[in-house]
């Protein structure tokens, strides 16, 4: 709320595949006069189809968008010229008081693992922030010089706030809530049933299972067409979890969206 004062621009990682799931909803209320720009981050592990109709909603509220790959650099060139135009008033109001190319200042914000500090560091170009695949990692104060016409406040890092169970499922299932206390059986149970209604074919083509049986099943066809087996012989459950979780959040299963702009509307 301190550094929101000091800044023209908040610039909102959201990740592609859940991107209001993956938004707190108290940075509209702090951010109220400020403009805003949201980054559809990791849009190459989500549905081409969807990041389109994505771009279309928020755009409708309001916001400014860009999708990229921090990873890849994808879309990152065209983030000057939207940053420009999201604060173009601001240096129409400088130019008329005589103060010429201040840089705008801009905060980073996004809940933890949406890859607020791997954007800073591909945007800027150099290692400037921590990054880790852990949800937390980025901790303490700097301000970044990217270019002349650009400054960062590093990451602020916002918890996810819920209280739908199917948001907080859906953050699991992208690795944004610590996996060390999730049922990973039951999150891949919840995987399997997505994917067998939403992308009909691709478990079938990756794994060889037979996508009409019970989740359950499909799991422990997955357990043993991968080799998944414990001690005593008996099928590795957990195991074949982690290995489907992996896949499904590296985009080894295909492109996938998790959640669609038309349900924001009901």
């Amino acid at each position: 709320q301190e550094n929101i004062k000091l800044v023209d621009l908040i610039i909102e990682l959201v990740d592609a595949r859940v991107p209001v799931s993956s938004r707190n909803p108290d940075i509209d209320e702090l951010g109220k006069n400020k403009a805003r720009l949201i980054l559809l981050n990791k849009a190459d592990l989500a549905d081409e189809r969807y990041n389109q109709k994505w771009m279309e909603y928020f755009k409708e509220q309001g916001y400014y968008v860009v999708k990229i790959n921090s990873r890849s650099g994808a879309g990152l060139k065209g983030i000057q010229a939207v940053v420009q135009e999201a604060c173009r008033e601001k240096i129409e109001r400088d130019r008329k008081r005589g103060i010429l190319n201040r840089p705008v200042r801009a905060m980073v914000v996004g809940i933890p693992n949406v890859g607020k500090s791997t954007f800073i560091n591909a945007y800027a170009g150099k290692a400037c922030t921590k990054t880790g695949n852990k949800p937390g990692v980025t901790k303490g104060k700097q301000w970044i010089r990217l270019n002349k016409s650009l400054e960062l406040d590093p990451p602020g890092i916002l918890w996810p706030k819920f209280e739908d169970q199917n948001v907080g499922l859906r953050l699991a299932m992208i690795g944004s809530i610590n996996d060390e206390i999730l049922n990973i059986e039951e999150l891949a149970l919840e995987v399997i049933r997505y994917l067998v209604s939403e992308y009909p074919g691709i478990l079938q083509e990756r794994y060889q299972v037979q996508e009409e049986e019970e989740p359950l099943r499909i799991l422990e066809q997955i357990a043993e067409n991968r080799k998944c087996i414990q001690k005593g012989n008996t099928l590795d459950y957990g195991k074949a979890s982690g290995i489907l979780m992996e896949e499904f959040r590296n985009g080894k299963l295909g492109r996938i969206t998790l959640e669609y702009p038309k349900e924001q509307q009901e």
